[in-house]
């Protein structure tokens, strides 16, 4: 059988995707999350490739991790509730219907199904690059016009940072995560409240590309 070859512009132009990607972050919105659009798809789409860029990996692997980068969120379509589950299963749906071969779809779906903390694991180094992109997006921009800052804690955390930069240093082995936050809206303990749970899995996706993982706010070393 002749499989597709498709390509991660496929998955941007495709018009199912957007409508699953733009319904998820609907959703989100309705429940009171921060942004999971198109914006949010796309960076961790391009970060993902990005990550395994500077590793060397081969082109399509790169590929790969674009396209589960910017599927991985289309299963709070669905619910927020094992959406990663979701999300995969829907992915399997579609990039089938695409004609992808099987192995790819192995890859994403599998991506896709393990990059939410509660249930996550880096299985294999898209699925690493994946989590690297995704918990690594935090930014005021994601938060939404009608967030109510004082009282929301994933809104104040994300409004409160300044700057935030993963790089690789491929030479040195190190996956660095870069943050600044502005103290006066939240104190960084309130940032390793919600979000240490996902530092932790970052340190062990970045094991499993054969890096260090290490985290700094505010110019100090915190893992």
């Amino acid at each position: 059988m002749e499989y597709a070859h498709i390509m991660p512009e496929d998955i941007f132009k495709n018009p199912e995707v957007k409508v699953y990607v733009e319904a998820g972050n609907s959703c989100l919105g309705a429940l009171g999350f921060t942004e999971h659009g198109r914006p949010h798809a796309k960076r961790c789409s391009n970060y993902a490739r990005n990550i395994l860029e500077s590793l060397d990996y081969d082109t399509r692997t790169c590929e790969l991790a674009a396209i589960a980068g910017y599927l991985h969120d289309i299963g709070n379509t669905v619910n927020r509730v094992d959406h990663a589950h979701s999300g995969a299963i829907m992915a399997f749906t579609l990039l089938t219907r695409m004609n992808m071969p099987p192995e790819e779809i192995a890859i994403i779906c599998s991506a896709i199904g393990h990059h939410d903390e509660k249930t996550a694991f880096p299985v294999n180094a898209v699925s690493a690059a994946l989590i690297l992109s995704d918990k690594s997006d935090v930014r005021r921009s994601r938060v939404r016009k009608n967030a109510i800052i004082a009282t929301d804690i994933h809104d104040r955390v994300n409004y409160a940072v300044v700057n935030a930069s993963l790089k690789i240093d491929k030479e040195q082995k190190l996956c660095l995560f870069n943050i600044t936050i502005d103290t006066d809206i939240c104190p960084v303990m309130e940032y390793f409240e919600i979000f240490l749970d996902r530092m932790v899995l970052c340190r062990k996706a970045a094991d499993l590309l054969g890096l260090t993982f290490e985290l700094i706010i505010n110019d100090t070393r915190l893992l």
